[in-house]
């Protein structure tokens, strides 16, 4: 028994020893979290119910050179209500008011409000929405309601805001403004909104909010920890009158061809301000929308209108001049074994190099760059170089299309390559690279960079501005100028582009129709692309204008540049310029007005007259009549407009100050 007895006690002692153990253990590892690790616990334990959230800042606006909206954010709140915060005094001399003051501007029963409330209240709900989609008036006039004027923690109101970016005027140039991705909150890379996004975006801040019931977070105060900072303004170039022009004419014609995608940029001359620009693709349904940027982002052969560098070059280095004559050879011409085919079947006979560029003649065109440059094919090339075809424009924005220029020597270079460049193949440049060049023949030899955006605005006051870049400052003799904006509007005269042509108002450019994807899948793929570049007036160029319609429906063979771009060149020109003429200027303003001149002599000779008597003015214009009975004294009140077609005084009366006389008019 006593053996069992102290058994008995020593296991006794080994728990309460190993209990006396983990008892030093606990107060270890207290003491650690205390002292020693407890700036990292409480840190961890505050990170996990109390947080600081991003409040986005206010992008700035994105404006039209004309001072219209293009882009603009705009503030939506959620108004939520913490129903366990107010005391129960505040909560019941309030809650009525309170929905009263909600019913009426949700337009909802004050009533129905009130019994949410209180079951809120009642299941202690510290997270129940009120509202959300407010606008900035609203989620004001609700702050100020009764019980959530007195804050979040007396009130219960927890107010929460997001920002929305909305496009006022549709999806009109959609991919050149940018826009917001929905799901990532970060801008399209290749528009404005990207491209400027370090003065849009502005500065976000920050508020500071407590963990509250079933993971959601309540602000702790009603200010925030940093103020976000509002993103500047952005003023585009964009004119909205002329973007809508050529939105319309662009989506007018790819409908009516049923064509895959285009684009449509307007340019003004002197200064590369893009004045429109617009890129339609085709969705499944049929319908057209801005899918991508085309005119920049597309790198493809242009075709025809590829011609004027080939005229440019030839009448620069005056290895030929406009009168020179060529034989079209019926229309083919071999070279390499490979053939080069005139659109016009039996060719042009024998043709003078301009009149071979005003019909677009291949083989033509083709023998006057092969013919002079083939010993010397570099000299040829560098001209397509020094017109900066062979390198980007280097505009702010991503997804720029990669131009394509073989060079002499270089490993792609081959014995087709000058002929086939001369008509506008095996080279790859994009449209708007396409327009600068023909912008800088209309702009007298000036080549600009285009641009699309003039500067960057705080409220009123100017962050930056950007000026016009001159990219080169001649790219041809004004002798060479001169002959090619001859020929250029003779295309439209007498040329490819004659359909276009009206004896009211004047343009020049070139038509181009260029078959694309002939070389895959044995030619099945192959399918054109329709473009016309020019720009008008064509004596004194204000704007320059490039439209593209790739893959148009070729079932009725109609598939020209010229009938298939050209309408929508010609229809931007017109709605700008002849519907809506300029009325900056007004000529003759000193020639006499005889209608004028004889109404103002008849009233300043009766003025001149000393009156004693009432006089005849019978006849006169009703504002005259006005003038000069009032002089005499009289109180006259005019019925009607016009000249006078009675007068309730006779003429001959005597004249007594401050009578009335009362005129009708017709």
């Amino acid at each position: 028994m006593a053996v069992e007895d102290k058994y008995i006690s020593y296991r006794t002692y080994l728990v309460a020893f190993f209990i006396f153990l983990m008892a030093m253990a606990i107060a270890v590892k207290l003491t650690n979290i205390q002292w020693v690790d407890g700036d990292h616990y409480r840190e961890l334990a505050k990170e996990r119910t109390v947080k600081n959230f991003v409040i986005p800042a206010n992008k700035g606006n994105i404006y039209s050179a004309d001072g219209s909206l293009l882009a603009t954010s705009i503030p939506s709140y959620t108004i939520r209500f913490d129903a366990v915060a107010p005391k129960t005094e505040a909560f019941e001399k309030n809650v009525k008011l309170l929905s009263d003051s909600l019913g009426m501007m949700l337009r909802k029963s004050s009533s129905t409000i009130q019994n949410e409330l209180r079951k809120a209240r009642v299941h202690k709900n510290r997270y129940y929405l009120v509202a959300k989609g407010l606008s900035f008036t609203q989620y004001m006039k609700i702050k100020g309601f009764p019980l959530f004027n007195l804050g979040a923690y007396k009130g219960g109101v927890i107010i929460e805001q997001k920002t929305v970016r909305e496009h006022p005027i549709g999806q009109i140039a959609e991919r050149t403004i940018g826009y917001e991705r929905k799901l990532t909150g970060y801008s399209d890379g290749k528009g404005i909104e990207w491209a400027y996004r370090e003065f849009l975006n502005g500065k976000d801040g920050k508020i500071l909010k407590q963990k509250i019931a079933k993971g959601q977070w309540k602000p702790i105060r009603d200010v925030n920890e940093v103020e976000p900072q509002d993103g500047y303004d952005v003023i585009s170039t964009i004119d909205v009158y002329i973007q809508d022009i050529a939105h319309h004419a662009l989506l007018k014609q790819l409908e009516e061809y049923e064509a895959d995608h285009g684009c449509v940029v307007v340019m003004e001359t002197k200064t590369g301000q893009v004045k429109a620009i617009s890129n339609l693709g085709r969705a499944n349904d049929g319908s057209y929308y801005e899918t991508t940027n085309y005119a920049y982002a597309e790198s493809h052969e242009p075709g025809s209108t590829f011609k004027l560098v080939d005229l440019i070059a030839i009448l620069e280095d005056k290895v030929a001049d406009t009168s020179t004559v060529y034989d079209s050879h019926r229309g083919i011409i071999i070279y390499s074994g490979r053939k080069v085919r005139d659109s016009h079947e039996g060719g042009y006979g024998e043709v003078s190099l301009a009149r071979g560029f005003e019909l677009s003649s291949n083989t033509v065109m083709v023998q006057a760059v092969y013919n002079n440059y083939k010993n010397n094919p570099t000299r040829f090339v560098n001209h397509v170089n020094s017109f900066g075809l062979n390198k980007k424009l280097g505009l702010a924005f991503r997804g720029e299309g990669v131009p394509f220029i073989p060079q002499p020597g270089d490993k792609n270079w081959s014995n087709i390559s000058l002929p086939w460049m001369a008509f506008g193949y095996g080279v790859s440049v994009t449209p708007l690279q396409t327009l600068t060049f023909y912008n800088a023949v209309a702009n007298n030899g000036v080549m600009v960079k285009p641009m699309l955006v003039t500067e960057i605005k705080a409220w009123d006051k100017t962050i930056k501005k950007y000026n016009t870049e001159v990219m080169n400052p001649k790219i041809c003799s004004d002798e060479t100028l001169k002959k090619v904006q001859a020929v250029l509007e003779n295309v439209v005269k007498k040329g490819t582009g004659s359909k276009l042509y009206s004896k009211d108002f004047s343009m020049a450019g070139k038509t181009g129709t260029a078959q694309m994807n002939y070389a895959q899948n044995g030619g099945l793929d192959k399918h054109y692309a329709s473009s016309f570049v020019g720009y008008f007036p064509a004596d004194n160029p204000k704007y320059s204008c490039i439209v593209v319609v790739h893959k148009p429906n070729t079932s009725n063979n109609n598939y020209y540049g010229a009938d298939v771009a050209g309408p929508v060149f010609k229809r931007i020109a017109q709605k700008i310029f002849t519907d809506t003429p300029s009325t900056n200027v007004i000529k003759k303003l000193d020639r006499p007005n005889p209608i004028q001149e004889s109404s103002y002599n008849a009233y300043y000779t009766k003025v001149q007259k000393k009156h004693n008597v009432i006089p005849n003015v019978k006849g006169m214009s009703g504002m005259d009549a006005v003038a000069l009975l009032e002089n005499l004294g009289l109180k006259v009140k005019a019925i009607g407009v016009g000249k006078v077609k009675k007068q309730s005084l006779q003429a001959g009366q005597n004249i007594v100050k401050n009578s009335s006389i009362l005129l009708e008019l017709s």
